[in-house]
């Protein structure tokens, strides 16, 4: 299955596309830009992604070079979606639904991928399937069971966590992960994620320097990120004029401290966290920000 190809009528985990493995979500009001959600974490007091902490997305170093090439995807007007990649021969369908894929036994030095998924007006996109797939520390892959397979969805933020192993290497190619992503009822997006730095991405015929994931070391353990943009329209895009709500004293830009007082569209509330208003978090859409008096 080729990036962006239908999937006559199942889901990347071989699930009917008609019979969700998840409850059904509401659909979400539009969503923060990237810098909003940055904001927001920051100001409930969650560690924000690295891959947002004052630099672009993706930021990566070319290899000898120390030049930073092409941000790819930046989310922005123009920009082109996630690449897709080839497959390869060792997909299987129907993974178990897990976040983690180490098990009891296995091997290998633990890495965590964290990142989002947007959509094209740079808006998080909950509740997409990723489906993840790799090489042991060996750089084998399990065909006859599950090991080193899992699939997950997004959370109500569009973000994704997968805890599992460095992969090792195999001959002909360097070292990479396999996902598939799948947005509700859109089509497969399938591709790889690769490693900076490995000595293998001069040679590997397949590699593409755009799906270079942030890659650092904590500890004994590596810690990775990378943002998904998939090809789903979203309005307003990125660059749609803001606007401010009917009436209220609530505005867009300006710096509130926890006890601050608004009104917006005829309602009373109290800013329950210091933060700067942005689109898409308008008091009635951020009851973690504010509270109805």
């Amino acid at each position: 299955m080729d990036g962006d190809t239908p999937t006559n009528g199942h889901d990347i985990s071989g699930a009917p596309t008609g019979e969700p493995t998840d409850p059904p979500t509401p659909a979400p009001r539009p969503g923060p830009s990237r810098k909003t959600v940055l904001r927001a974490a920051l100001a409930a007091g969650v560690a924000a992604p690295v891959a947002m902490m004052g630099v672009p997305a993706l930021a990566r170093t070319s290899a000898g070079t120390g030049k930073a090439p092409e941000v790819t995807p930046s989310c922005d007007d123009g920009d082109d979606p996630t690449p897709p990649q080839t497959e390869g021969p060792y997909f299987k369908p129907n993974s178990p639904r897990r976040t983690s894929l180490i098990e009891p036994g296995t091997q290998g030095t633990r890495l965590t991928v964290t990142g989002y998924v947007f959509g094209l007006a740079c808006l998080p996109i909950p509740q997409v399937l990723l489906d993840f797939w790799q090489a042991d520390a060996r750089g084998a892959y399990d065909n006859v069971g599950f090991r080193m397979r899992g699939h997950q969805f997004t959370d109500a933020r569009g973000a994704f966590t997968l805890t599992t192993i460095f992969p090792g290497l195999y001959p002909g190619r360097t070292r990479h992960l396999h996902v598939k992503l799948q947005a509700p009822g859109r089509p497969v997006l399938t591709t790889q994620l690769y490693f900076p730095n490995e000595p293998r991405n001069n040679t590997d015929p397949i590699f593409d320097a755009r799906l270079l994931m942030n890659v650092r070391d904590v500890g004994n353990t590596k810690e990775a990120d990378f943002d998904f943009v998939l090809r789903v329209p979203q309005t307003p895009g990125p660059t749609d004029p803001p606007t401010q709500p009917p009436g209220g004293t609530w505005a867009i830009g300006t710096g509130y401290k926890a006890g601050d007082r608004v009104t917006h569209d005829g309602r009373a509330y109290v800013c329950l966290q210091g933060h700067t208003a942005q689109r898409g978090w308008e008091p009635p859409s951020a009851p973690s920000l504010w509270r109805a008096v």
